[in-house]
């Protein structure tokens, strides 16, 4: 496995690690990463759904990551 220093030197090592592209771990966080631009549409449009407030973007993607997870089937 591959070290990168640059995300080892800035996200912690007890609840991230660094994984090469080899590895085959990328697709579990590039569907994720999809998967919120699908549904949570403040990421992806200006107009309906945007926030004003930071808070409230933050609000809404805490919200969906919590009932994501709550509702993931293992």
């Amino acid at each position: 496995m591959t070290t990168f220093c640059a995300y080892d030197s800035v996200l912690p090592s007890k609840r991230h690690q660094s994984v090469d592209k080899d590895s085959g771990f990328t697709s579990y966080i590039e569907r994720f990463n999809c998967t919120i631009r699908q549904r949570v549409s403040r990421l992806v449009r200006k107009s309906l759904a945007f926030s004003k407030k930071l808070e409230n973007h933050i609000a809404a993607i805490w919200r969906f990551v919590h009932h994501y997870n709550a509702n993931l089937q293992l």
